[in-house]
């Protein structure tokens, strides 16, 4: 029987976009192992440490409970509220009311999409930084709104020149993305700069979103923008616990902001999905509870994976900045190759070790390359081995 001839396509919100990087990269990752050529991974942010030992057991004690698998409130349980609350206040000093100023979320990148859908009309404008994660534009597009470029460069210490944001026509901006500390070129966030944020979207009306899920990761001094005075009025912050708590499989954040807000991410959130379960919401309370020196042993481990880091990046010939905090180390390639891809195709193809090229977070990537942390010192070992081995450098 001849098939019917079916004129299928799908909305054109879908052409906008197209499948996440590393979604497809990891598949010609996945097929290079599968061929035996055991491919080290430097390029995903992907935790690799347990989270704390207390967490574990309240995960599985839990999970033995009677009425453990039943769907849970939209908001979250009162007792994971107020956790993040309480942590909130302990690490930033932030007062927040626990039954209207937070929401829980499954990992913060879906709070991504609800705060856009919740804010943005189809046509209004949104600034994200370049470069920056992709998914702030990935979702800006999918909600048919148009994407306005901010440029961060080295020469402005990788922040927002403000002279240049009041030069665009900003009346139909409804959102700003801001990502401090900064992922991918590790600036740190400071005092000064969250002050000009908050002026600057209650000067113009624009929500400010800070993405804020590397501020524990060699970093001294958390900083959160909700500190600042009056913040809590035009910001919204989303938290993770995946990076802090190196649990990035369990899909655990948080929104915080003041309580329209949250009510109208809320709105959109509990026509999206039912709710977390219960015992990795309550193994989070105990995690939120890890102690100051869990967090410097964790960040011990970081230190030296990041001396590793940094001699393959030598080795490579890029430059850096010694002061970046997060969980990766960014540097530019020498002038002599072309383009970044060429660059890291070469790593890949030649040394079989994967490396994040910079342009995949924006044309202001285009001469960078960034470096997990998330593996352990014999892995960078053997990948300065390989490339010493194969690249000519």
């Amino acid at each position: 029987m001849e098939k019917p001839q079916l004129n299928i396509i799908p909305a054109e919100r879908v052409s906008k976009v197209e499948e996440y990087y590393f979604s497809r990269k990891l598949k010609q990752v996945a097929q290079m192992n599968a061929q035996g050529m055991d491919v080290i991974n430097l390029g995903i942010g992907n935790p690799d440490l347990p989270p704390s030992e207390s967490t574990l057991e309240v995960l599985c004690t839990e999970s033995h409970n009677n009425g453990a698998n039943g769907y849970q409130p939209y908001v979250g349980i009162p007792e994971f509220r107020k956790a993040y609350a309480e942590w909130y206040q302990r690490w930033y000093g932030v007062n927040l009311d626990a039954n209207k100023e937070i929401q829980p979320l499954i990992g913060s990148k879906e709070g991504i999409m609800h705060i856009t859908l919740a804010f943005v009309n189809p046509g209004d404008k949104v600034l994200v930084p370049n470069p920056g994660y992709p998914t702030y534009s990935a979702v800006s597009k999918l909600a048919q709104a148009e994407v306005i470029n901010y440029d961060l460069t080295a020469e402005s210490n990788w922040e927002p020149n403000f002279e240049e944001l009041e030069k665009l026509d900003l009346s139909d901006v409804k959102l700003m993305w801001v990502n401090y500390p900064n992922m991918p070129t590790g600036k740190n966030s400071s005092p000064e700069l969250f002050r000009k944020l908050v002026d600057f979207g209650k000067k113009h009306n624009i929500v400010i979103i800070n993405d804020n899920p590397y501020s524990f990761i060699l970093n001294d001094k958390p900083l959160s923008i909700l500190e600042t005075e009056g913040a809590k009025d035009i910001c919204i912050e989303l938290n993770s616990m995946s990076k802090s708590h190196n649990m990035p499989g369990w899909r655990i954040g948080v929104a915080c902001s003041n309580s329209d807000f949250i009510e109208w991410i809320l709105r959109v959130k509990s026509n999206v999905d039912s709710g977390m379960y219960k015992p990795l919401q309550l193994a989070a309370v105990q995690a939120l509870s890890n102690t100051e020196e869990w967090h410097k042993a964790n960040n011990e481990v970081y230190k030296e994976r990041r001396k590793k880091a940094e001699e393959l990046m030598s080795l490579l010939g890029c430059s850096f900045d010694e002061s970046q905090t997060g969980l990766f180390l960014w540097g530019r390639i020498p002038d002599k190759y072309d383009s970044v891809e060429e660059f890291t195709e070469d790593i890949l193809q030649n040394a079989r070790v994967f490396i994040t090229p910079g342009m995949i977070f924006g044309s202001n990537g285009n001469r960078y390359i960034r470096i997990s942390l998330c593996a352990n010192e014999a892995t960078y070992d053997k990948s300065i081995k390989r490339i010493k081995e194969n690249i000519t450098l």
